[in-house]
């Protein structure tokens, strides 16, 4: 079910997109983490918000 409500939108939007993966266990992480809080590497990157 879409969301519809663009106050809603923007809230869903941050929940799910605002996160860091690490790039070598693929963990999700806060958005304002240095390192991985499995692994502990500081290979991390932003989730892709596009689709392919």
């Amino acid at each position: 079910m879409p969301v519809t409500n663009p106050e809603h939108r923007a809230i869903a939007r941050a929940h799910l997109m605002d996160v860091k993966v690490c790039r070598e266990c693929s963990a999700t992480n806060p958005i304002t983490a240095k390192k991985c809080r499995k692994c502990r590497s500081k290979n991390l990157r932003m989730r892709r918000s596009d689709k392919k």
